[in-house]
């Protein structure tokens, strides 16, 4: 059985990353009290999630006053829980919640993979958008053709069998 994190009111929810452009890292994090938990995602999982959020919040009241920028700087952590498999986003209209659903990458086993429920305000959720749009908006430019992002010391494209570079 895997472990299950449960935030039902965080007070920190961001997105941010570790190393340079070309090498970084993204992890998503949040706090609750003194539980922190802090999950590895892909870029393009950070990507569709900030779509996917700012999709969601345009069918909601306008959010109020969102956290400043020095709310969203990841904490310092010693360990991530879980890499993370497949995302899902929800809205609770009962809690006015905006629900985040993780679970682990696994090699097949899903009954032992770890899962993650936050159920944060619609102020966290719009700042996690537009924080995650300009993370992935900062690094390396996608290539028109595949759609992979366009490395300065050269790019194979799988749309061209890597047999000439795509113009940037």
């Amino acid at each position: 059985m895997g472990a299950d994190y449960e935030l039902e009111a965080p007070e920190r929810v961001t997105v941010g990353t570790i190393g340079e452009v070309g090498r970084r890292e993204f992890y998503l994090q949040a706090r609750q009290g003194a539980q922190l938990v802090t999950v590895k995602v892909e870029k393009q999982q950070v990507g569709a999630l900030a779509e996917s959020l700012g999709r969601l919040l345009q069918d909601l009241p306008r959010p109020g006053e969102l956290p400043g920028d020095e709310a969203l700087d990841l904490e310092r952590f010693e360990e991530v829980h879980f890499v993370v498999g497949t995302l899902a986003v929800a809205y609770d209209v009962n809690s006015d919640r905006v629900v985040l659903l993780m679970e682990e990458l696994s090699g097949g086993d899903e009954a032992d993979a770890d899962e993650a429920r936050l159920a944060m305000s619609r102020e966290q959720a719009a700042a996690l958008a537009i924080r995650g749009t300009q993370l992935v908006e900062s690094g390396r430019p996608p290539c028109p053709l595949c759609g992979f992002p366009l490395d300065p010391r050269g790019h194979a494209c799988p749309r061209t069998n890597g047999h000439r570079p795509p113009l940037a």
